[in-house]
């Protein structure tokens, strides 16, 4: 009677074999999407950014109007020149656009980078063209808001070479760039080698 009991069950170690065999199965499965979701998502950021790039390239022709990226190893900023205020202002409301906190931001200027300089403005001068050679004034205008890359109503960009990767030594990585006349593409940095 005992030896037909045993054959119905399951023993306490056959369990828990059971449970240590699917427990590595999840575990494994769960790891390799992890890596496969974060490799994912750092190819839409790569992506966001050139498309955000083309946007801003194709509203600068449309409007007349310049625009430019203030990028840190964290995120970007989407800046406007107002002419009005001779002056780089945020574009977006929202602010800065940040990365998750496990990828960064490489920039590289090829050639000189192009900087928009703003005229000084005097009392009654509403233009803007008059010259104030006060120390005071030439600190604050050093301190204002400027973009690394630039994008021109002319349809031109800065030429410039972004780097989107982990931080890790080891991690995934995409190259935003364009040569300054093309819109930018993100490709995977293993083929751009």
């Amino acid at each position: 009677m005992l030896h037909g009991r045993r054959a119905a069950g399951f023993t306490l170690i056959e369990l828990l074999v059971v449970l240590v065999i699917l427990g590595t199965l999840i575990s494994l499965a769960v790891l390799s999407t992890g890596s496969a979701s974060g490799a994912r998502e750092l190819r839409d950021e790569a992506q966001r950014i050139a498309a955000v790039i083309g946007l801003l390239a194709d509203e600068a022709v449309l409007d007349s109007r310049e625009y430019g990226l203030l990028i840190d190893n964290e995120g970007y900023r989407v800046l406007r020149y107002d002419e009005a205020e001779a002056r780089w202002v945020d574009n977006d409301a929202r602010g800065p656009h940040r990365l998750p906190s496990w990828a960064r931001l490489d920039l590289e200027l090829d050639g000189t980078p192009l900087q928009l300089v703003a005229p000084v403005r005097q009392g009654g001068d509403r233009a803007g063209l008059s010259r104030d050679e006060d120390e005071e004034q030439r600190k604050r205008e050093a301190a204002r808001l400027q973009p690394q890359l630039l994008i021109l109503s002319s349809g031109e960009l800065s030429p410039f070479s972004l780097r989107v990767s982990e931080r890790r030594p080891d991690g995934n990585a995409w190259i935003v760039s364009s040569d300054g006349f093309e819109l930018p593409e993100a490709v995977p940095a293993q083929e751009r080698r």
